[in-house]
């Protein structure tokens, strides 16, 4: 089972991006421990300047803005090279990538 933590202050692309992840894995039947993180000193111990950051097993995936489904997807079925992982682009506008 995958451990995704979104990283945010409960900001509402944080909560879009929790609700998104939720139902991507819904919708793939993939279980998943799902756990929102609002406490900056923890989420600064990522090294993430840009908020909502998801991490994936311990491995930040994305920083910065509204990952794409696609995106998601990906991660789920456990490609997690996303930009912070040194794979291609994964957000949408910049973020950690650009």
């Amino acid at each position: 089972m995958k451990n995704i933590k979104v990283l945010g202050t409960g900001c509402a692309n944080c909560k879009t991006t929790y609700k998104l992840i939720e139902d991507a894995a819904k919708a793939a039947g993939i279980e998943i421990e799902l756990e929102k993180v609002e406490d900056m000193p923890e989420i600064m111990q990522y090294g993430i300047l840009s908020t909502p950051g998801v991490v994936i097993d311990g491995k930040v995936v994305h920083s910065g803005g509204v990952p794409d489904k696609a995106s998601i997807q990906s991660w789920l079925a456990g490609e997690t090279e996303g930009c912070c992982g040194g794979g291609s682009s994964s957000t949408q506008g910049g973020g950690c990538c650009g």
